[in-house]
């Protein structure tokens, strides 16, 4: 019987030449994969920015763990990400392989909305990279976040995921980027998190 696992891998940085060309998403997305290839797991990768085809419904029916790599770019993803997503889900809806309906029907009303995916089983984390400091989240005097979590943050990436019965576990974040954050220490610390929150100690 086979009992190699799948990870997909999701890259989904935009380069701006001479400002932002995606060299730290890159080296968090090789930490995990050497990370997941030690563990004896199959490796699938996607970088959003070089394209990608229908295969990539089959990439997600066939992860048992999906890792989407991002820097947050005015406070979401790049937007290559959001058209990757009503590309991939679209198909996915289409096939009805990624959900069968919002969940809910009018023989049974207590069925809640986004109960009606069929991933369960799979799991889903979003590993980030931020300008804003860690400081920012999870204190209510913060202005901006005003207390809410990285969490909280990133649940219009994470949703997506949970509508389609995918678990969602913890993310995993690299703060303060251009200034003051300790980005070679959270590097080193990743596998550690990614051992934990997919048990595979």
């Amino acid at each position: 019987m086979n009992t190699t696992k799948n990870v997909l891998l999701i890259n989904a940085h935009l380069t701006y030449p001479n400002r932002s060309e995606g060299l730290l998403n890159q080296v968090f997305h090789q930490k995990a994969k050497d990370f997941f290839l030690s563990k004896d797991f199959e490796v699938l990768e996607t970088k959003v920015e070089d394209g990608y085809h229908d295969i990539e419904v089959e990439k997600h029916l066939a992860a048992d763990i999906i890792i989407l790599q991002t820097p947050i770019n005015w406070f979401s993803t790049p937007w290559i990400y959001k058209k990757y997503v009503d590309e991939v889900f679209d198909d996915g809806f289409i096939k009805s392989t990624f959900f069968e309906n919002d969940g809910r029907t009018r023989q049974d009303p207590t069925r809640q909305y986004g109960t009606g995916g069929k991933m369960m089983g799979k799991k889903f984390m979003v590993s980030s990279t931020w300008n804003a400091p860690q400081e920012s989240f999870g204190n209510s005097d913060q202005l901006l976040y005003e207390g809410r979590s990285t969490t909280d943050a990133l649940i219009n990436i994470t949703t997506t995921y949970r509508f389609c019965g995918v678990e969602i576990v913890p993310d995993y974040n690299c703060f303060d980027i251009y200034k003051d954050g300790d980005i070679s220490d959270t590097l080193e610390r990743y596998p550690e998190h990614l051992e934990k929150v997919f048990n595979l100690s």
